[in-house]
């Protein structure tokens, strides 16, 4: 261990697996004693090196097949590594995939029972802490196989967080979860890691969780280290490269309508801007102006339609549309090209991935030309801002507090 204050050191860490695409080519290269081979070799992890300090929270992001759960496997101990090496100090509680150290013919009381045999933990009172924690009532005297997705995570990490480890990792488990529930998990993190300079370890395809939660971050892309640093920094390159590999060349080519096209409306270009600058942009800083510029051409007459502009998350929730049907009367649009703009003064979205969508509705209410995730675009945190004290959710609305005495 390099110093006193590293809980996990890994040194040049490589994991490669044999392929085979037979079972009975196992067999066989078993006989050729390595002369013949009848498998391919997966590097799953690829010279990977890092330091962990007490008291750090660490997210761990990538696309799938990075090496992600790999990676955390082998700090668990569950996987040798081919080469290299890595050392943890401090006693491992981990919640990785669905399943893994739970027996499914026991009872949920009788798996936390024998979790707790394993970690330290016996008490009844810390044990009946945990069942209300999980809150799965009656099912904790049920055999886990009876269980869904999410009653087992909620037990699961119920018995995960009671553990008083040093080091907590989770490998995406709590994604099984209802909202409620997550919420319930990640406050409860928050407490369990404040000042007592436990170590947590969070692999998520949910970066704004990432951002919010951990203050370092490493970047894994196909098991290789692409960057490691503070969480917002990595995140941000993070998803800057995904909108670029999603984006394409959307600039210099029109968005397509992906939804209807009634072949009356054309949209020749959407951008996003900022300020008075025409230059498009892909990264805005909240609270900041925005505007949204649509060209279009129609091939005849529109009189009075609606026109949408909406932001949606990456994973299709909607959070705000802006609509022309709240004009006091709409304008007809003569057949020819024509240019409109959405201005908003101060962009409320929270720090995080968006894609927009654009809409035309005739003055019936019917769609002549839709289009959803035309752009992809990323809203930032000011520099040097915790975003810990950001509110839950994906908008930050402007308010005033008053306290008055009793």
């Amino acid at each position: 261990m390099p110093s006193d204050d590293v809980a996990i050191s890994a040194r040049n860490l490589n994991k490669t697996y044999r392929l085979f695409s037979h079972p009975g080519d196992r067999i066989k290269q078993f006989f050729t004693l390595g002369i013949k081979q009848y498998h391919r070799q997966f590097t799953a992890l690829k010279d990977i090196s890092f330091d962990i300090k007490k008291g750090e929270t660490v997210g761990i992001i990538g696309r799938n097949g990075s090496g992600k759960s790999t990676l955390l496997q082998l700090i668990c101990g569950i996987l040798k590594p081919t080469l290299g090496a890595v050392q943890t100090h401090g006693r491992i509680s981990a919640l990785l995939e669905l399943g893994a150290g739970f027996n499914p013919e026991f009872t949920g009381r009788e798996n936390v029972y024998f979790q707790g045999a394993l970690m330290g933990f016996t008490k009844d009172g810390l044990i009946d802490d945990i069942a209300a924690f999980a809150d799965i009532g009656e099912f904790l005297d049920q055999p886990v196989r009876t269980y869904s997705s999410g009653m087992f995570v909620r037990l699961a990490f119920a018995a995960m967080i009671h553990a008083d480890a040093d080091i907590l990792v989770i490998d995406e488990a709590l994604s099984v979860g209802d909202e409620a529930f997550q919420r319930k998990c990640f406050n409860k993190l928050l407490d369990y890691l404040d000042g007592n300079g436990k170590i947590l370890l969070f692999v998520s395809h949910n970066v704004r969780q990432v951002e919010r939660i951990c203050s370092r971050a490493i970047w894994l892309e196909d098991g290789r280290m692409i960057e490691q640093g503070a969480a917002g920094e990595v995140c941000a390159a993070y998803q800057s490269r995904i909108h670029q590999q999603v984006q394409g060349g959307h600039e210099t080519e029109k968005p397509l309508p992906n939804v209807a096209d009634s072949g009356e409306v054309e949209v020749i270009r959407l951008n996003l801007l900022t300020g008075m600058d025409d230059e498009p942009v892909d990264e805005i800083e909240i609270h900041t102006a925005l505007r949204v510029v649509v060209e279009f051409r129609c091939h005849s007459l529109l009189v009075a339609p609606d026109i949408l502009v909406g932001f949606q998350t990456t994973d299709s929730v909607p959070v705000a549309a802006f609509s022309t049907s709240t004009l006091p009367a709409r304008p007809d649009f003569q057949a020819g090209t024509h240019r409109v703009e959405v201005r908003v003064p101060d962009l409320p979205l929270l720090p995080g991935a968006y894609h927009m969508w654009l809409t035309f509705l005739d003055r019936h209410l019917r769609v002549m030309w839709a289009g959803r995730k035309l752009i992809t675009f990323r809203v930032s945190a000011p520099a040097g801002s915790s975003l810990v004290r950001l509110p839950p959710g994906l908008v930050d609305i402007p308010c005033e507090w008053w306290f008055h005495g009793s």
